[in-house]
């Protein structure tokens, strides 16, 4: 793995609902599991050389999900977050939320705001938390923004190229993830960072998110340094 580190890794955490059910505990209980294990990731990911990461926490898709379900998980995001700041500072991360804002409710957002603002120098890791986040949407809000400053005069037309495109997207400044990490066994990537991860690298895992620690994550950046990315070169 040494000398061939991804500097931007994205995850697709799936699986809580299944570690909870193959437990007999409720649902929500799995996601309380799993949001904890975003800590130790983030922190196995720093000490072994990767500058951020970006993480699937909740999908515009996800509403479709019982209202129970729902609030359980913002309950537990904000408590975690709470018990988190301390150790966000002192293991000089900054934080940043991305996606839809408007449909969180008030005591989630104002977390999340407090949150970026006090991380906001954080120099060590960037962790990306997608909080009511599609691909699609992300595409097409760039795109209205784009057309938007087209309107204006703002840019050309004929100027429009991908770093200008990709100025308006969630992930703005950032490179694109040179890995996505799919737990759960499934083979997919959900409507996830679809424009970012046009090159990245895929690894899919049987363990479901909760049970994905830093032995696994080890596993995975040992399969990337394996790999040889050609960007479409011979």
């Amino acid at each position: 793995m040494e000398g061939n580190i991804p500097h931007h890794v994205a995850v697709i955490m799936d699986g809580n609902g299944r570690w909870a059910k193959a437990r007999g505990l409720p649902r929500p209980l799995g996601h309380k599991e799993g949001i904890q294990r975003v800590r130790e990731i983030v922190r196995d990911a720093r000490d072994f050389g990767v500058k951020i990461v970006t993480v699937f926490a909740f999908s515009s898709e996800n509403w479709s999900r019982s209202a129970d379900e729902i609030n359980a998980l913002f309950s537990f995001m904000r408590f975690f977050l709470g018990l988190y700041q301390k150790e966000l500072m002192s293991q000089d991360v900054k934080l940043n939320v991305v996606g839809r804002r408007d449909r969180i409710d008030k005591g989630t957002r104002e977390k999340f705001e407090e949150i970026e603002r006090i991380t906001a120098d954080n120099q060590g890791v960037i962790l990306n938390i997608a909080i009511d986040y599609g691909g699609r949407w992300d595409i097409i809000q760039a795109a209205q923004a784009v057309a938007r400053d087209c309107r204006e005069g703002k840019i050309l037309p004929e100027a429009i190229n991908e770093d200008v495109f990709g100025g308006f997207l969630s992930l703005k400044g950032m490179p694109d993830p040179d890995l996505l990490i799919r737990t759960s066994g499934e083979q997919r990537i959900s409507n996830f960072l679809l424009w970012q991860c046009a090159y990245s690298e895929f690894y899919f895992c049987d363990k479901n998110w909760p049970d994905f620690n830093r032995e696994e994550l080890k596993k995975a950046l040992d399969e990337y340094a394996a790999r040889g990315r050609r960007f479409g070169k011979a």
